[in-house]
């Protein structure tokens, strides 16, 4: 099982962060590793491990598709928490 925290910066939760929390939740929800997720989504295992690992900040929007798909889930599904409704713009 992996366990993921998401991080906060201030007051805002860091997208990027909700992004890999939110795959890291739904894998262990449907009893598959990461790897299987890269498996099924064809998404390779280095970018799944990526996003998993906090390493990728720009995470696309076809990436995110691809494994949506490999869990049988569309992207309105994956994004239709509390964490993303209530997400801050980040500044840089």
């Amino acid at each position: 099982m992996v366990v993921s925290a998401v991080v906060v910066v201030g007051s805002a939760v860091v997208v990027s962060e909700a992004v890999a929390a939110r795959f890291i939740e739904l894998c262990n929800d449907k009893g598959i590793t990461i790897n299987k997720l890269a498996t099924v989504s064809g998404v390779t295992q280095s970018t799944v491990n990526d996003i998993v690992n906090h390493k990728a900040k720009n995470i696309g929007i076809v990436t995110i598709k691809k494994l949506c798909d490999g869990l049988d889930m569309t992207i309105t599904e994956f994004f239709d928490t509390e964490t993303f409704r209530t997400l801050q713009q980040e500044l840089y």
